[in-house]
């Protein structure tokens, strides 16, 4: 073996003549003069030269002849070859590889071809890189792309008792930390081809022939539904972190998985869909939680909008008895995942799974609540030794945990005894109760969202999902709801009240009107009714809607005025200068998104909107859809630019109205303020009105 290293070897040497008679051919002579693992070394030796851009012109041109030859290259020459181009042992920079590309990839693209073993997200970094450097300097960079697009789709190499590295990498910590805990099972029979075709996904949904040959692998794979109920698992479990992506132009934000890691984990997600089991929706649905949440619990950047996506994506296309169960998990995330581009998707997955089942996305939202154990009086007992303790919810929606003694007497807080042989059993129940007053404030939330609609109900589901259930009917049987029995011609409105034969409404006069079989209901809005019904009912009610779980009696109305009607928009609350910070937490409170001002964020100008409710009591597939926007501009980026800006200064509100799928795809034409439904428009300026009356700057 000819040495290669040393400052007398025969490369230096070689180098040395070429450089010294001007390119006469001694480098070529002497690499001519070398068996097959002589010329690799070569090769490696030029290859990290040109790294360090040390002798490049010659080097160059000499490695690129060595790359069309075959010189036998092993599994552990080509990870070290495309190890020095990406990640962290990389010997050269992002802009250096990008401008020696054609000298540094085409034989570590030969060692990968060879050797049959290779790093596929590093292959994936460098041809996307190809592409774009096609695109921007010539087609010499398109064989290598197409080289590169052969490798992605060529079968994994299989080893019995071995994960490849690229399947669950060390980029994370995710990746470890799964194959130390189940590595016997991830190489179980099956499994390592399983996962390596999870591992080809793709970008987009998967395909439907992804899907069934990803059923025919997991139908194989013995250990395969295991593994795919333990993978999720661990990416629930596991903390945002930085990882060491190979991808030299990716941002260092944290996040759950590496890109290579995160592309296998939503092919595990597809693959899911087509299990039976019963734990498939709840698991999907904790990924879409955990991913779909804020960095450090909060905001608009989501611990992995990749993983988030997929997860909604698969929860809107469950069907048949899973899409109850898969609308509750959607129905949950919009109070956690801030992100737009997963919101979009929650609202485009919810519709899917409405539009599968005939009913409105929030009817089916109904029709998956929980109900915790509680019986028909909303109370669920449970015996702790000697002691009771019952969780309860009481209306207008409030969660209690309360102790009885042996005698039934009630106790002020859980007895001693109970605290110290009951623990395990008494933190169950506290976690229980957190979880029902979160459930209730989703409902208080869904019952708002379904007044802004006007969503109407047919009696039999009115029962059993909204009055009759025990932890709705706590939020809706104090509130306003009205009836018709005749189409929609006439509407009666009153608060429920139980009657021997079933339900019926209590008018503000005291009359009771019967809910009958035929009968549809919806809650009663102020914009609807003439002014002396509003008149009446709030005379009815003097406390006003201090008891009601949101304001609706009392509830603000907003109809265009004359000049609003003739502009088209709504410029009442235009010039209005706020509080950045406080009105942006309004606005996400409330629904509103858009981009962030500042001179560190988006810029000067935003338009915040929200997507409005889809009126009516159909599925939503045709329907139309209304959006209000309010653009913002800067007035006060505060003492700190790089902080969030102190003023804003509004503009007029307008309305768009939209056609097709919810989402990225949907259509949006601007329309005039008088083409808005009312109830919509109302909504739309009374959050408005909300952000300014909270938010302005006095003075």
């Amino acid at each position: 073996m000819v040495g290669i290293t040393g400052p007398e070897s025969g490369l230096d040497r070689a180098v040395g003549r070429e450089r010294a008679e001007g390119g006469a051919g001694a480098l070529r002579e002497f690499l001519d003069s070398l068996d097959a693992a002589g010329r690799r070394e070569c090769a490696l030796a030029l290859h990290l030269r040109v790294c360090r851009r040390t002798d490049e012109d010659l080097a160059g041109p000499a490695l690129a002849a060595l790359a069309r030859q075959d010189l036998g290259w092993s599994a552990a020459e080509a990870e070290l070859l495309l190890g020095r181009l990406l990640g962290r042992a990389a010997q050269v920079a992002p802009h250096e590889l990008e401008r020696s590309f054609l000298a540094l990839v085409p034989v570590a693209l030969a060692a990968a071809e060879r050797s049959g073993g290779y790093d596929r997200p590093r292959i994936r970094v460098l041809r996307a890189a190809a592409e774009r450097l096609r695109v921007f300097r010539n087609d010499r960079f398109a064989a290598l792309r197409d080289r590169m697009d052969a490798l992605l789709v060529s079968p994994v190499r299989v080893e019995p008792g071995l994960l490849p590295a690229h399947l669950l990498d060390g980029n994370d910590d995710f990746g470890p930390a799964m194959r130390a805990a189940h590595g016997p099972l991830l190489t179980g029979p099956g499994v390592v081809e399983f996962l390596g075709h999870c591992a080809e996904v793709g970008k987009g949904r998967a395909t439907r022939s992804w899907r069934r040959r990803a059923a025919e692998l997991l139908a194989g794979a013995g250990a395969g539904p295991e593994a795919v109920r333990l993978l999720l698992e661990g990416v629930v479990a596991q903390s945002e972190h930085r990882v060491a992506d190979p991808n030299p132009w990716g941002t260092a934000v944290p996040t759950l998985a590496s890109e290579g890691n995160t592309t296998l984990l939503r092919g595990v997600l597809w693959a899911s869909l087509d299990l039976p089991a019963r734990w498939v929706v709840p698991l999907v649905g904790a990924v879409a939680l955990h991913a779909g949440t804020g960095l450090g619990g909060s905001g608009g950047v989501c611990r992995s909008q990749s993983l988030a996506t997929a997860a909604v994506a698969v929860l809107g296309e469950c069907g048949d008895g899973r899409g109850e169960e898969a609308a509750q998990w959607l129905g949950r995330l919009p109070g956690k995942v801030r992100n737009r581009t997963v919101a979009r998707g929650i609202t485009k997955a919810l519709e899917a799974v409405a539009a599968r089942s005939g009913v409105t996305p929030s009817m089916l939202r109904e029709r998956g609540v929980a109900t915790l154990g509680l019986d028909g009086r909303g109370i669920r007992e449970v015996r702790l030794g000697a002691f009771t303790a019952e969780l309860a919810v009481r209306e207008p929606g409030a969660a209690l945990l309360s102790f009885l003694d042996p005698e039934g007497r009630p106790l002020r807080s859980a007895p001693k005894e109970v605290r110290e042989t009951r623990a395990g059993e008494l933190a169950e129940l506290r976690a229980e109760l957190k979880r029902l007053k979160g459930l209730l404030a989703s409902e208080r939330a869904r019952l708002e969202e379904q007044l802004t609609a006007g969503t109407t109900w047919p009696v039999d589901d009115w029962h059993r999902y909204c009055v009759d259930h025990p932890v709705t009917g706590a939020v809706a049987r104090v509130l306003l709801w009205e009836v018709t029995e005749d189409g929609g011609a006439r509407w009666t409105a009153g608060i429920p009240e139980r009657t021997g034969g079933g339900w019926a409404l209590a008018g503000a006069d005291g009359t009771a009107c019967p809910v009958g079989p035929g009968a549809r209901l919806r809650l009663w809005h102020p914009v609807r009714a003439g002014g002396d019904e509003v008149a009446e009912w709030r005379a009815a009610l003097p406390g006003g809607d201090g008891s009601r779980p949101f304001q609706q009696v009392f509830r603000e109305v907003f109809a265009p005025s004359p000049e609003e009607a003739a502009d088209g928009v709504s410029g009442r609350f235009a010039g209005r200068v706020l509080r950045y910070g406080r009105a942006r937490a309004l606005m996400t409170e409330r629904g509103w998104s858009g981009n962030h001002l500042g001179y560190f964020r988006d810029g000067w100008s935003a338009r915040m909107t929200r997507e409005l409710p889809v009126p009516g009591e159909v599925p939503v597939a045709g329907a139309t859809r209304w959006r209000a926007g309010l653009p913002v501009e800067l007035v006060d980026e505060g003492p700190d630019a790089d902080v969030t800006p102190r003023l804003c200064v509004t503009g007029p509100v307008r309305f768009d109205r939209g056609t097709g799928p919810a989402g990225a795809r949907t259509a949006w034409t601007e329309a005039a303020v008088a083409d808005v439904p009312p109830l919509l428009l109302s909504e739309a300026l009374r959050d408005v009105a909300l952000f300014v009356g909270v938010a302005e700057e006095e003075g």
